[in-house]
């Protein structure tokens, strides 16, 4: 036995231990249940991992990121288990961990039906009690396909290897270094009871498992591809305790409740319609009114900060987006050509940025004149495929509140300070509140420009993205393929993260479109241009405050701000000349003159999430005042039609909620 010296990293601290040989991770952490794997030398290690002399030793506990996709990947090993006992035929697919939770696909004869989700789970239960030890093993291509023979799926994953992607989730089976197979082990008899083919690493033990629930079945193509079978994909969550998993299905019900499709249809706002197509809404008056008053103020605000508006087509020839280089990078995002005036390929717009390059360049531009701040509600269309649209948040046709901003290489840092505290006051204004941003940087495979163009772009952004003094994340190779971009995240009433605003610097567009102004030595110069979308679309934008009030939008923006409700017929006509009186002040004010009774007009004005309830009878009438009944239930009686008239209208003002 010889001496193996290690060095434990913890947070800052960095101790230096002597073991002996053969000592394993989990005897470095032993007792410390927390901690379910280790990072060793930057790789993530089981806990049964030998180590060597001079190793670098991080633990890694279960309630950190990759301590979550550990349990989560560990789980969905359990729930592949599950279903092979219960459905001998079915077939492997792929299983990794997601955004709180994991899934798997499986190949089998015909889809899960909500029974069959109940009995894989209380066969997980049985696996996971059994306390099962996950154990790796390294094989060889050949070895593994030979093993493997029956799986048809993990053989193509065996041809991946030092190729598969992250995108489609093969990477958790297959990397680029040696294929392993992951073995479940009886805890007793040390006898195999199932495996897998899986880069790892998992929890020591299927009884680590502290908290897990299968949540839905869907269809799933193999691997992302319509060109491939379609497979039944089981999607499930765990949590390091009861308790969080408790917590985060309470969310998830509030999510539902909160969700923008419901809540459409509910409060008659917008539909999509089947006869139109996927991903193509409709407003209707309701929702019509609540969109218009969203832009009407951004258009005030932008008029204010000095933007100017113009308007373009919703198609153009292809020539445009050869030259903006979107069809060399964004073609698959773009609908297919239409080809008029003797062959000649048109394209709906995905972008508005090209068709404002051309507004600039329509005439000689002064450095007097920078910066231009160039704004429209422009409409494009952008072909997301079906499995990924999702109502308003991700659409094919949407509305972008898009501005592009041309201004000297001197102006740029000032600019963009000023666009990005513009942009986050403006948010504010809507309710938002709770903010952080991220910096998206230059994707290696997919850019055009210089590489100092970049990294001078890049830092300019940072810096300004720091003066705001909130947090700033990286965001590696998130850029657009013409320049680094500031992300505003959002974080919602349920502490749901949104990517709301865009900034971008870019030096590539002005190069590719030749764009020039006049400096003040009459030298020709080029511009540099900001791109910034405030909403990213004024689709996605309603469905976030949609959700985000819960349909219990401030007096602002409500479509109904006020209902009058009469306790008897004869009290109708004294509200209508209170809602008359109302609208002269700009405010939208109804009366309830249906023959339902009292109580159910207060419940119909409540399920609509109408502000204010302003009620009336025959006190009010001789007094003339009203009774206002708040969305909380609350009450408050005998104020003064003028007064209760000005009450309104001052929270509008103020953009308050009540």
């Amino acid at each position: 036995m010889s001496d193996v010296r290690v060095i434990i990293q913890r947070d800052s601290e960095r101790e230096e231990r002597v073991v002996t040989t053969g000592t394993t991770a989990a005897d470095l952490f032993a007792g410390e249940r927390s901690i379910i794997a280790a990072r060793v030398a930057g790789e993530l290690k089981d806990l049964a991992y030998e180590l060597s002399d001079g190793d670098e030793v991080e633990a890694v506990e279960i309630a950190s990121e990759d301590g979550l996709n550990i349990l989560r990947h560990s789980t969905a090993h359990v729930m592949a288990q599950a279903v092979q006992e219960l459905f001998p035929e079915a077939k492997l697919g792929i299983g990794p961990p997601v955004k709180d939770g994991f899934y798997y696909d499986f190949d089998v004869e015909k889809p899960f039906t909500p029974e069959d989700l109940k009995a894989i789970e209380k066969k997980m239960q049985e696996i996971q009690k059994r306390g099962q030890k996950f154990a790796r093993r390294a094989v060889t291509d050949e070895a593994a396909r030979e093993e493997l023979a029956d799986e048809p799926y993990k053989l193509e994953l065996i041809g991946l290897k030092g190729s598969a992607s992250h995108d489609d989730g093969a990477d958790v089976e297959v990397g680029a270094g040696e294929l392993t197979i992951y073995d479940n082990l009886d805890a007793k008899t040390g006898e195999l009871c199932w495996k897998d083919l899986c880069r790892g690493p998992h929890l020591p033990s299927t009884r680590l498992i502290p908290a897990f629930k299968l949540m839905r079945n869907a269809s799933a193509y193999w691997r992302g591809s319509e060109k491939n079978k379609q497979l039944q994909r089981i999607y499930g969550t765990a949590w390091p305790s009861k308790d969080e998993l408790k917590a985060y299905l309470e969310f998830l019900a509030e999510a539902e409740k909160r969700d923008h499709r419901k809540l459409g249809a509910e409060l008659d706002l917008f539909s999509i319609p089947e006869q139109i197509g996927s991903g193509l809404a409709v407003f209707h008056p309701k929702g019509g009114i609540i969109r218009r008053t969203m832009e009407d103020y951004s258009r005030r605000r932008h008029e204010e900060e000095g933007y100017e508006f113009v308007y373009t087509p919703h198609a153009t020839k292809g020539k445009l987006f050869e030259t903006s280089g979107h069809l060399d990078w964004y073609a698959d995002g773009m609908y297919p050509p239409m080809q008029l005036d003797e062959g000649v390929d048109y394209y709906l717009k995905p972008m508005n940025c090209p068709m404002h390059n051309l507004i600039f360049d329509a005439r000689g531009r002064s450095y007097r004149e920078l910066p231009l701040r160039l704004f429209e509600f422009g409409t494009v269309y952008r072909y997301e495929k079906s499995g990924v649209v999702h109502g308003l948040t991700r659409a094919r046709g949407f509305t972008q509140d898009d501005a592009h901003i041309y201004c000297t290489r001197e102006q740029m840092s000032e600019e963009l300070d000023k666009t990005l505290t513009f942009v986050l006051g403006l948010l504010r204004d809507y309710g938002l509140t709770d903010f952080y941003l991220e910096l998206s940087t230059k994707d290696e495979t997919k850019f055009v420009g210089s590489d100092e163009a970049w990294e001078e772009a890049t830092e300019t952004l940072r810096q300004v993205a720091e003066k705001q003094g909130l947090p700033l994340v990286p965001d590696p190779g998130g850029a657009a393929f013409y320049g680094p971009k500031i992300s505003v995240q959002a974080r919602d009433a349920i502490g749901r993260t949104w990517q709301m605003s865009t900034i971008q610097l870019d030096f590539n567009l002005p190069e590719r479109f030749n764009l020039e102004f006049t400096g003040s030595d009459g030298t020709k110069q080029r511009p540099v241009m900001i791109h910034r979308a405030l909403f990213g679309s004024i689709e996605r934008f309603f469905a976030v405050l949609l959700e985000h009030y819960a349909g219990a939008f401030p007096a602002w923006l409500a479509p109904v701000q006020a209902v009058g409700i009469p306790i008897g017929d004869g009290h109708v006509e004294y509200l209508e000349k209170f809602a008359a009186a109302a609208r002269k002040q700009g405010l939208r004010v109804e009366v309830d003159s249906s023959s339902d009774r009292m109580q159910k007009k207060i419940r119909n004005a409540q399920k609509q999430k109408v502000p204010f309830m302003v009620i009336a009878g025959d006190e009010d009438m001789s007094n003339g005042s009203v009774s206002f009944r708040y969305r909380d239930g609350s009450q408050e009686n005998g104020i003064p039609v003028d007064e209760a008239i000005a009450k309104i209208a001052k929270i509008v003002a103020e953009r308050a909620q009540v």
